[in-house]
């Protein structure tokens, strides 16, 4: 084909646009920077703030203000995150190619590639356009980042290629049909692009916590504004009492505390080889229900090995997966190792794949099956250099997919490769030949063999010249090999209740067989292909929600289905993937788990989770490490909510009393408490490790603010604290000469009793932070050192809460100061009063859980 001339393809070029995939709208940053404090939290602290203007109190606007950027800041970060799957398409893209312009060959930027362009393709080539082979065009193709298939695939005249496969094995030339946004790769960008990101079961909870927690703060607030208007006191000191109510029952430092949390359990997964790059992606991971795995690359090593060989003289085994040459071999028979030998060399003498030393190991080139007969070579034949330094053939017949197989005339012999049951019957009857065969189908092998006899003098014109009266040589079986620690690691998995599907591209008999060999299914259970797969949503997740079931030859489109309909069903859907072809799925699923050792950008950008390793055991730490963080979440609200109860009781008292009773704690006082002296310890409570038994149960669902943490927070530990915030403000007084039925003194004893009431819920707090370890187990069980980072906080929290005491401007600003000895004694007592209430607690429910 003589191509377009330079003229043709800048009129073009000018008329379709560039050969670049479209990149998706996105809002601008500043836009999603301010909706953070337009949610229905941040209005509502706004309100607070406005209140607290009108009332004049500039000092708590300004307090509250800041709570809202702070929240507002995390919030942001974390959104700040997102993926741009659709745009880190274009790494797939090659940034030169070759066509034909003005009737020569030259070589262009991608970008610039127009239809009716002619392209010249050869091994190692990306495909930068779809297009459609022409005339002696004979092609293997790596269809693998589309399709999942594993497999080259075969293309000649005719044939369909897209943008973004590779080119592993032939030459020719192609006609471009579709360039930029009309190709198939930007399809599947549009697919990633128009699924919005699915909120998870941690974002959920929360917006449901906060909205709960805020209506009962409003609702309260405005009840007592009521009572007390009715009782006649003053318009400024009734608004004053709304807004500390308000601010006293909201945790205002929870979701600083949860990012800081998923932040801390992020960390950890790194170290544990998974990246996560959505901070909920650590909890939703804890939650998941149904994991959805690929076979090549995640339960497999992705790397084709020779495992067995058989000649008629023998046998060989292959004990070491992977392509590293050196491998113990296993000989049985008594010229097994010159048979093999002469069968490994022709096999790799067959193909143009082959295997290079690179950072002290063996890495594949082009087809991975003829880089593993390359690597069978370096193994068991002595003086074999490899495919790459051999004599380039004579004449080449390359595989068709009619005859499955392929030869050439090389070093004097013609060598044939391919399926069994194509070259067997070109060597004559040979019962054992066939016997092997079987053998190593029935184990789910893929089977080649090999054939040669001397070239003669006169080089064959066709392949049916080339391919008569052959010798066999013998049967090579490859795999791809599990990987090692799989198996105990789906074990683990369905300790941990969560299910488990292979969805692959691969073949069915492939994938059953790999799925049989690590224990995914059991002989009966269901083998679907993508074809089989009924329309409805309905009917998919009813035949699809079982544990083990295997579905191959699947599609993009499908594996979207496939996730959609499970979440449908109520599973929390985690989506494994390597490929382009799945960044949709990955992005529908609840979360997504990108391969980041042989999985594509895409990929990678569509995830909430790439496993650094791609280890499938690497989920498996992930689940545990997520599982905790939930319960960590659940500890430091139960935290968050017990020093609410302790806040809110004085303006309980204080609005009961008519305001003849004085304000415990004031509302500056309050923030101090939940911004300053709470974080650190709450922060420290979202990094305790997990439990030895955290995958001995099913998935941790439910609700955060459950009854466990209403009743610990509420009715016991809360009201602990309270009590004895109370206590210390009035024995403060009474230390000072004050006598019940007398006026309630000010100046100096009311900030040292408001002082002491500071410090009683500052130091209670530490003791609570130790309780809320675990909801069934005492601190002294756990070990009062295994989380050390509590420890420190509580120190850290004890040191702050002393600073707004003697650092006199603070202490100005909060309206307190020193407390009397006895305000000292009554705050440490309360310490005490905790740990006991938690232990009677704990032990109670301990006793009837064993009734």
């Amino acid at each position: 084909m003589v191509g377009l001339s330079s003229t043709e393809a800048a009129a073009a070029l000018a008329r379709d646009g560039p050969n670049t995939l479209p990149a998706p709208r996105r809002r601008p940053a500043v836009w999603r920077f301010a909706r953070q404090f337009l949610h229905f939290f941040a209005i509502m602290l706004w309100v607070a703030a406005g209140l607290a203007l009108v009332a004049g109190i500039p000092q708590l606007a300004a307090a509250i203000a800041a709570v809202i950027a702070l929240n507002g800041t995390f919030a942001f970060v974390q959104e700040h995150r997102a993926d741009r799957a659709a745009e880190r398409l274009s790494a797939f893209m090659p940034a030169k190619v070759t066509v034909r312009r003005d009737g020569r060959r030259t070589t262009v930027d991608a970008g610039v590639i127009v239809k009716n362009d002619v392209l010249l393709l050869e091994s190692g080539d990306w495909i930068p356009a779809d297009s459609i082979a022409q005339p002696r065009a004979d092609l293997r193709v790596d269809t693998s980042l589309l399709t999942g298939e594993s497999e080259a695939t075969t293309v000649e005249a005719g044939g369909a290629l897209y943008a973004g496969t590779f080119v592993v094995e032939g030459e020719g030339e192609a006609l471009v049909v579709a360039t930029g946004g009309d190709t198939r790769l930007a399809g599947i960008a549009r697919l990633s692009v128009n699924i919005a990101g699915t909120a998870g079961p941690l974002a959920r909870e929360l917006r449901r916590v906060v909205r709960t927690i805020s209506a009962v703060a409003i609702g309260v607030g405005i009840a007592f504004y009521v009572v007390e208007a009715a009782l006649g006191i003053p318009t400024v000191d009734r608004l004053v009492f709304g807004i500390g109510v308000t601010v006293a029952l909201i945790p205002e430092a929870l979701l600083p505390t949860v990012t800081l949390a998923l932040a801390w359990g992020a960390e950890q997964m790194a170290h544990r080889r998974a990246l996560v790059r959505h901070l909920e992606a650590v909890e939703t991971l804890g939650s998941t229900t149904f994991i959805c795995t690929d076979k090549t690359g995640t339960l497999t090593l992705n790397q084709m090995t020779v495992v067995e060989a058989w000649t008629p003289n023998g046998r060989a085994t292959v004990d070491a997966p992977g392509y590293s040459p050196k491998a113990p071999i296993v000989y049985s028979g008594g010229d097994a190792a010159d048979s093999v030998a002469r069968l490994a060399r022709a096999g790799a003498l067959c193909g143009t794949g082959y295997v290079f030393e690179s950072d002290e190991a063996w890495r594949p080139h082009g087809d991975p099956m003829e880089a593993a007969l390359d690597a069978f070579a370096h193994r068991v034949a002595a003086g074999w250099e490899g495919n790459q330094v051999a004599r380039p053939p004579m004449a080449r017949f390359p595989f068709d997919p009619r005859r499955r197989r392929m030869s050439v005339v090389v070093e004097g012999m013609v060598l044939v490769k391919g399926a069994s049951d194509s070259v067997l019957p070109l060597c004559g009857d040979d019962p054992s030949a066939t016997a092997a065969v079987t053998e190593f189908t029935e184990r789910g092998l893929r089977v080649l063999a090999v054939a040669g006899r001397p070239a003669g003098s006169r080089l064959p014109a066709t392949a049916a010249e080339a391919e008569n009266e052959l010798e066999l040589y013998g049967l090579v079986a490859l795999e791809d090999p599990p990987r090692p620690d799989v198996r105990a690691s789906i074990l683990a998995c369905r300790r941990a209740g969560i299910k488990i599907a292979m969805i692959t591209g691969d073949h069915p008999a492939t994938a059953a067989a790999i799925a049989f060999e690590v224990g995914l299914r059991n002989p009966n259970d269901l083998v679907l292909t993508g074809a089989e797969l009924p329309p409805g949503d309905d009917e998919l997740g009813a035949l699809i929600d079982r544990d083990g079931v295997v579905i191959a030859r699947v599609s993009p489109e499908d594996k979207l289905r496939i996730a959609r309909a499970l979440r449908l069903r109520d599973h929390v859907v985690a989506m494994t993937g390597d490929g382009v072809n799945d960044g949709p799925a990955l992005r529908e699923a609840d979360i997504g788990i990108a391969m980041g050792a042989s999985g594509t950008d895409v990929a990678r950008e569509a995830a909430d989770l790439v496993l650094l390793d791609d280890h499938f055991a690497t989920i498996v730490a992930g689940v545990e490490q997520g599982r905790a963080t939930f319960l960590n979440i659940r500890r430091f609200l139960t935290y968050h909510l017990t020093d609410n109860v302790a806040e809110v009781a004085p303006f309980i008292v204080w609005a009961l009393s008519g305001g003849r009773f004085p304000l415990a704690l004031g509302v500056l006082q309050i923030l101090a408490i939940d911004i300053a002296t709470d974080t650190f310890s709450a922060v420290a409570l979202g990094a305790e490790p997990p439990g030895r038994r955290t995958l001995d149960r099913p998935p941790v669902r439910g609700r955060l603010l459950n009854q466990t943490v209403a009743r610990r927070a509420f009715g016991l530990l809360g009201p602990t604290i309270a009590v004895f915030t109370l206590i210390a403000f009035v024995a403060s007084f009474l230390s000072a000469g004050w006598r019940p039925g007398q006026a309630f003194p000010g100046g100096d004893v009311l900030t040292a009793a408001s002082g002491a009431a500071f410090m009683t819920v500052v130091i209670a707090q530490g003791a609570n932070a130790l309780a809320c370890r675990s909801s069934t187990t005492t601190p002294g069980a756990l070990g009062w050192a295994t989380n050390p980072l509590l420890l420190g906080a509580v120190g850290l929290d004890l040191l702050i809460g002393l600073a707004t005491l003697y650092i006199p401007p603070v202490a100005d600003a909060l309206g307190h100061s020193t407390p009397p000895l006895i305000g000292w004694i009554v705050a440490f007592t309360a310490a005490g009063a905790v740990l006991l209430a938690d232990r009677i607690d704990k032990r109670r429910r301990a006793r009837h859980r064993t009734r």
